[in-house]
This record gives structure tokens, C-alpha cells and sequence, in this order.
């Protein structure tokens, strides 16, 4: 009933980054707490399933931190939308700031990729494959799987460095990332550009690296440099709560205020002409800046790059007048 105020609960389970107890969770939430919606958890392994579950059991699944054509491929879910990022958009950054920040001469010539075994790590290969050749890279010279939970890189380190390569994308988690980054350095191999993917955007990056981190770029969600309104507010308030910075709250943050806004604007709590409101809408100045889901439920936001610096993560892309300029990374000894 449109005009009737009606009290949000939010019921919060983990999923402990299982996929079994992510649907366990959801079965949980629909039979016993009868919920509405669902905002969901994160990432295509646990938010596949989730979706499956939305579908039998007709319930709006407002997701994001997903690949569709990662896990969903050809399915077509009529349950569930997802907010985030694209492959092809995230993969194409470093040559966009390649042609955009760096002059022709300082531009990297021989790029390697240690990317993940799984299929997030197939995607962004394919990808960067199929930009190398449109940017003048017809081949990277080391194209290596990126083994998860290993000990010893060296190997690949090593290739690396006998293959000369001047900068290196990295697709890894934090763990990885940071053993790989020791590695580097153990075995005297610095990359002018080090751009990573998953791994190096998180605090403990940084906390377990220090200076060694200074000039590695990651990637994000969101920033808190974002011009739009009340990004900076959001992200000052998450650091007093926390102390510290957030490369995602903004996602989330958008993910959840539109979620509400086509409830109020739908007024109903039908999942289905909630779904159809979100679809439909232009929804404007949100902190992530405008957003808009097509006919399939998708709604793919800008790829963000930051450049660590002095402890801080600072925004290289998107591009904003007055921005910040990629610094390129001198040798080991030099920093």
C-alpha cells in the first residue's frame, strides 16, 4: 500500500564463504524467518546457487559482487539482479591508463599475467587476450595459472624475470598476493607497473607489505574519491566506525538504497513488480554515480584502479579532472 510506512528487520546469517551453507542459509531465511528479499553474499560460487534457490522459490535475490557469465552463462534468472562490475570493462583499465597517463616511451612492452585457476581467472585471460592485440600487445610473454595457497613462487618469479617483463597483472587473493609481492623481492624482480586483481586492494595487503606495497595498484568496487553525492560522506563516516578505508561499502551502500527505493516506489512487497521497478528505473546520483540494469538484471558499474601510496589507496580510474597520475615503480633498492 502506497503511503503505509512499514518497519525494515534485517536478518543477517554467514555463509561462512561456503556455497552449501549459502543455500542452506537461504532455505533457512524463506521457510522459517519468511523473508521478502535477499541482498546477497558475495562472490559467483555462492551467489549462483542463491539464485537457483531464488527461482524455486520466487523470491527477489538482489545480488552483486558477480560474474554473470562466469556461473550463469546461458541461464536466465527471472529472480534475481546483480550489480557489478564487467570483465571486459575491468580487464581493458591497464591499457586505458597506459594510453591516457603514461607517455609512449614509459609505457610497459612486455606485460606477464599470473592469474587465478578458477573460471574468474579463465574470464579475465580470455579477456586480456582479447585486448592485448587491439592495444599492441599481440602476446604476453609469461601467461602462467596462478596456483592458490602455494608457498613458493619462485618458479614463476623467476620466468618472469628471465622473460624480462615490465609489468606484471595479477589476478590472486590476499594471502597469495602478498607472498608473491616477498617473492618478488627476494629474488631482485621489480616491475615498473604491478597491477593486481582481488588480492592487493585489502588492508592487510598493505599492513603485511608496508612500503613494499607503495606503487602496486588493485582494483575495487568503489572509492570514497568518487564525485558523486555523498561518496566522501559515506566513506568518512565507514572509517571513523572502522579506521580504516573501504574499496566496496559504496557497492553495497547503492545495492541496498535501491532495493528500498523500488520497494517504496512499487509499493508492494511482491518481489516480482520490485524487480520490475529496479529494472525500469534510471537510478540517478547514487554514490557509484548513475546506474541502470538492462533487460536481463545486470547492471555493470565502472572497474575502479587504486595505486597504494604512503598507506593510502589512491584513485587512478575511472578518470576525474584533477585525479591521480599512476606513478611507475623504480627498482627495489631505489624505493
Amino acid at each position: 500500500e502506497i503511503g503505509k510506512r512499514v518497519p525494515i528487520k534485517l536478518i543477517l546469517h554467514d555463509d561462512e564463504s561456503d556455497a552449501g551453507k549459502a543455500v542452506a542459509a537461504m532455505e533457512r531465511l524463506i521457510r522459517v524467518e519468511k523473508v521478502d528479499f535477499f541482498l546477497s553474499t558475495q562472490y559467483d560460487m555462492r551467489i549462483h546457487p542463491c539464485a537457483v534457490i531464488a527461482e524455486k522459490y520466487k523470491k527477489y535475490h538482489h545480488a552483486s559482487v558477480c560474474w554473470p557469465e562466469t556461473y550463469f552463462k546461458g541461464e536466465v534468472f527471472k529472480w534475481t539482479t546483480d550489480l557489478f562490475g564487467n570483465p571486459t570493462e575491468m580487464s581493458s583499465v591497464p591499457f586505458q591508463i597506459f594510453e591516457k597517463q603514461l607517455p609512449e616511451a614509459q609505457r610497459p612492452k612486455r606485460m606477464g599475467l599470473f592469474l587465478m585457476e578458477d573460471p574468474a581467472g579463465d574470464i579475465f585471460r580470455m579477456r586480456f587476450n582479447e585486448h592485448g592485440p587491439r592495444y599492441g600487445y599481440p602476446s604476453f610473454p609469461v601467461d602462467e595459472p596462478f596456483p592458490f595457497f602455494s608457498r613458493d613462487y619462485s618458479s614463476l618469479v623467476l620466468k618472469a624475470k628471465a622473460k624480462k617483463i615490465d609489468a606484471l597483472i595479477l589476478l590472486g587473493i590476499p594471502q597469495d598476493s602478498i607472498t608473491l609481492t616477498r617473492q618478488m623481492k627476494e629474488n631482485d624482480f621489480s616491475v615498473p607497473y604491478f597491477h593486481g586483481w582481488a588480492g592487493t586492494w585489502a588492508s592487510q595487503f598493505y599492513e603485511a607489505l608496508g612500503k613494499d606495497a607503495d606503487y602496486i595498484l588493485a582494483d575495487g568496487f568503489w572509492s570514497k574519491e568518487y564525485p558523486y553525492p555523498g561518496a566522501k560522506e559515506l566513506g568518512e563516516r565507514f572509517y571513523k566506525a572502522h579506521k580504516r578505508d573501504s574499496v566496496s561499502i559504496g557497492l553495497f551502500y547503492a545495492q541496498a538504497k535501491i532495493l528500498f527505493e523500488a520497494i517504496d516506489m512499487a509499493g508492494t512487497l511482491d518481489g516480482a513488480k520490485v524487480r520490475e521497478v529496479v529494472l525500469k528505473t534510471d537510478w540517478k546520483d547514487t554514490v557509484l554515480g548513475d546506474v541502470k540494469y538492462n533487460e536481463k538484471g545486470y547492471a555493470f558499474i565502472p572497474s575502479v584502479a587504486l595505486q597504494w601510496w604512503k598507506g593510502k589507496q589512491r584513485l587512478v580510474y575511472p578518470f576525474f579532472p584533477g585525479g591521480w597520475k599512476v606513478k611507475l615503480a623504480p627498482p627495489w633498492d631505489k624505493r
